[in-house]
């Protein structure tokens, strides 16, 4: 008797669309996807599983073909895609928005310069790059990128690069001498110039110790005003203090920041890189020596790429170039002189006799 049904409905597969049996069997394997493993607990449908079966479910009688969730289910997914649609349909038109490019390059120009008007950044626009913008359309895309504060260390690295001809930069570093002792290096540079101001070596450093040092490298009379440096035990607020009566103002890095102090931190590492890395000093005295033969060559021979290139402190005459760059001066011959006990050259133009 379970057989008649079947076979009394299977003539009227004949009779239903095409259209009707590929959209019941489609509706039928999506549910058969979600019970593809035995034991396991079924899969929540998606949102494309969801719109598939709202969307066939018009083709055919549903009702009967539905197993996984409720009528009333099929039923609220319908009427979700349709407020969606609805509400894709009535989203306000309005202006196009500008290319991409552009309102990146607005907010590149917010941020970068913070004290300028929306009307500033849009006659710089169309005066300097032919880019038409209204200021109020400048403002819209301003406002939606949030704060234009730029970032901190940009407004540092600008303070730096603004006063580096003023600014002071030191640093400890330690060495391990050859009895395993461990000895410290201070080192005191300029920003501008990229030059070592001073350097000497202690096993106890001190804040009085470091104090003396500071006032050998800061002359009353000299152009430095800033002293950078971290806020090691060593650098304690007397020491502050007494610096800032010799008229400079001392800036104190923040914790744990030691981009604050970079160019003092890539002074060290050249220091360990190219000198201290290949000897090892047999005590102070010696360690003192190293340091200062490498801080001559540091000043007066070492290329900087920083500089143009250059050389802080040259004490030799710098040739210059000729019509031909890969001709050497007539008249002159390369001589070359060991540093470090040949850890290093400096390589120079030496007149020849005639």
């Amino acid at each position: 008797m379970g057989l008649v049904p079947g076979f009394c409905l299977f003539p009227l597969l004949f009779l239903r669309s095409r259209s009707a049996l590929a959209a019941e069997n489609l509706f039928l394997r999506k549910q058969l996807g979600l019970f593809r493993e035995r034991k396991v607990k079924p899969r929540l449908p998606d949102d494309s599983t969801r719109w598939l079966m709202a969307a066939l479910s018009r083709l055919f009688n549903w009702r009967d073909a539905l197993v996984v969730v409720k009528p009333e289910t099929l039923i609220r997914w319908h009427r979700k895609g349709f407020r969606l649609f609805w509400r894709y349909k009535s989203k306000p038109s309005g202006r196009p928005p500008l290319p991409l490019s552009i309102r990146e390059l607005i907010r590149a120009m917010a941020a970068d310069n913070i004290t300028w008007s929306e009307e500033r950044i849009a006659n710089e626009l169309k005066l300097k790059l032919g880019i038409s913008v209204s200021p109020r359309t400048v403002g819209k895309y301003i406002r939606r990128q949030g704060s234009r504060h730029p970032d901190p260390n940009q407004r540092w690295l600008t303070f730096i690069k603004n006063h580096a001809g003023s600014i002071v930069a030191c640093d400890f570093c330690t060495v391990v001498t050859a009895n395993f002792r461990i000895l410290y290096v201070l080192v005191v540079m300029e920003i501008g110039r990229r030059s070592i101001l001073h350097t000497n070596v202690t096993a106890h450093p001190t804040a009085e110790w470091t104090l003396q040092q500071l006032r050998e490298a800061l002359l009353p009379e000299g152009p430095h005003r800033y002293l950078i440096h971290d806020n090691d035990s060593i650098f304690s607020r007397e020491l502050d203090n007494k610096i800032a009566d010799l008229g400079v103002t001392v800036m104190r890095t923040p914790l744990r920041s030691p981009l604050a102090n970079c160019y003092c931190e890539r002074l060290v590492g050249t220091l360990r890189r190219e000198c201290l890395d290949f000897v090892i000093p047999l005590g102070e005295r010696h360690l003192r020596q190293v340091v200062r033969e490498f801080g001559d060559y540091y000043n007066g021979a070492r290329v900087h790429m920083s500089l143009g290139p250059g050389v802080p402190a040259s004490t030799r005459v710098l040739p210059s170039p000729g019509d031909d760059r890969h001709a050497m001066p007539t008249g002159h011959c390369v001589s070359s002189k060991q540093v470090l006990g040949g850890l290093h050259h400096e390589y120079f133009l030496e007149s020849v006799a005639a």
